[in-house]
């Protein structure tokens, strides 16, 4: 799989940023250790994007309905939403966060 050059490594801790590449969205994340992790972009209960929701460790809040994901495993931990999200490795280059499509 290819390796795509997604966003600066300018990120801030418990932050999340959209990506948009191939009529795909992406949303990629840099938790409290200064690790980062890319899931889908979209909430897989309602479309809602989830770079626009409250990054606190490893997780993500949904904006909308409130659903939680943890975006290093992908696993939904809090519902409404009931399916996992997808998730991409992630490798930082040349300051650029890089991410495997």
């Amino acid at each position: 799989m290819p390796w795509i050059d997604a966003i600066p490594a300018d990120l801030p801790p418990e932050e999340a940023r959209r990506f948009d590449y191939a009529e795909k969205t992406y949303a990629i994340y840099r938790n409290h250790e200064d690790a980062y992790f890319c899931t889908d972009g979209l909430c897989t209960h309602e479309d809602v994007h989830l770079a626009d929701g409250l990054v606190m460790e490893n997780t993500v809040e949904c904006p909308k309905h409130s659903s939680i994901f943890n975006f290093k495993t992908g696993d939904v931990e809090t519902p409404p939403a009931c399916n996992n999200l997808r998730t991409y490795k992630t490798k930082v280059e040349g300051g650029r966060i890089l991410i495997e499509v």
